[in-house]
């Protein structure tokens, strides 16, 4: 059973989607789990044959718990035990039959879904979230399918929890929280700091990119917001760490946590793997899938285990600041306000300008107060040259 996030201590096996003696790759999808938060892919890192499974679904389990065993690739099997029947048994119990495995998420024919007026990203959407096009009816001009509409359709698919049911996974989930922010202010001695960014240069940059962009194609400045993070990152290393076992753990690659809210309350901060090294483009698409999929419970156990560091924004809701609270074992959390129009001093004139405030909570452990400096200093450098990000 995967450590899906701090505040988990046990999951719910869902189902298998594969059967013993089936050969599975690296990356496969081999299990569902319910966590407190949300259904979750568990996703396999070795590639072999299923020999066993010692989890069946329906059973809730420790984390750590052993849920099946993989022959490696390569590898020899190992030795069955011989079967002893008990004393007076004319014979041994016959083995368990392998429960049932999850059917693979149906794609839409490609002939007919190469007929619908629906955008590549919506399509793409609808295969991973096992959504059937061809049932579909668009809201969009024209009668296009809509990202929304893939959406919805997708969360229909869904068997809706009783109403009891409902209100107690939404209690476990705050309690949840609850208990990782908890452990967070207790454990984790945070400093504060804030900065003002002019970006101007950002949204001047982004509205002429969006012109040459079709409308499905068009950037929001909160990818630039995160590639800025991502960079910076390269430049305070320390930052992208996880404290484990009393130290800190420095890590290779930058997986940025972006928060992201859930319907009926609640959020989650998934990881978007590789960030730093991840164009616009693939950012707006990898961001965009990241923020459907969470809301449709579609999400995998490595996006939830790997972030290095989280991103909340709550410009939209029309704050300020946030000074958000660290995610154990994460060391630093990053946050953004809203876009507002403030007087500017500039060549020794006072302009106005949009600004954004710009936070960083850190851990004391790991940081101090001059390289958390250095580092939203980095970021504000990072988004005065936005063509670079």
């Amino acid at each position: 059973m995967p450590q899906l996030g701090a505040d988990m201590s046990a999951g719910k096996l869902l189902g298998w989607r594969k059967h013993v003696g089936e050969s599975i790759r690296r990356g496969d999808i081999i299990a569902d789990v319910e966590t407190d938060k949300a259904d979750i892919e568990v996703e396999v890192f070795a590639t072999g044959v299923i020999e066993k499974i010692l989890v069946q679904p329906g059973e809730r389990v420790p984390v750590g718990t052993v849920l099946a065993v993989i022959r490696e690739e390569g590898k020899p099997a190992k030795p069955e035990a011989p079967v002893v029947p008990r004393i007076g048994a004319a014979e041994a119990a016959p083995p368990k039959p392998p429960p049932p495995a999850i059917p693979p998420r149906p794609a839409a024919p490609p002939g007919e879904a190469g007929r619908i007026h629906i955008s590549p990203v919506a399509r793409k959407l609808a295969a991973d979230l096992g959504v059937d096009v061809t049932s579909l009816t668009g809201t969009g001009p024209g009668g296009r399918i809509t990202l929304e509409d893939v959406q919805k359709a997708a969360e229909a698919k869904v068997a809706r929890p009783a109403p009891g049911e409902e209100l107690d996974k939404r209690a476990r989930m705050r309690q949840a929280i609850a208990a990782a922010m908890a452990r967070s202010k207790r454990e984790i001695p945070h400093y504060y700091l804030s900065t003002a960014i002019d970006l101007s240069r950002v949204m001047t940059w982004l509205a002429q990119e969006n012109l040459k962009r079709s409308v499905e194609d068009r950037l929001v400045y909160g990818v630039l917001l995160l590639k800025a993070v991502a960079l910076a990152l390269r430049e305070v290393p320390e930052l992208n760490a996880v404290w484990s076992g009393g130290k800190v753990v420095q890590s290779s690659d930058i997986h940025v946590g972006a928060a992201i809210s859930l319907r009926g309350g609640g959020l989650v901060a998934p990881a978007l793997h590789y960030t730093d090294r991840q164009s616009l483009d693939e950012l707006m698409k990898n961001f965009r899938d990241l923020v459907m999929r969470a809301r449709a419970g579609s999400l995998r156990s490595s996006e939830l285990s790997d972030p290095t560091i989280t991103v909340t924004s709550l410009g939209e809701q029309g704050v300020d600041a946030v000074f958000g609270i660290i995610y154990p074992p994460q060391v630093a959390l990053v946050g953004f306000g809203k876009i507002v129009e403030r007087p500017w001093s500039s060549d020794g004139q006072i302009v106005s300008r949009p600004v954004m405030t710009a936070t960083l909570s850190g851990d004391h452990r790991v940081t101090d107060g001059h390289r958390g400096g250095l580092f939203l200093a980095a970021v504000d450098r990072r988004l005065q040259e936005p063509e670079k990000l």
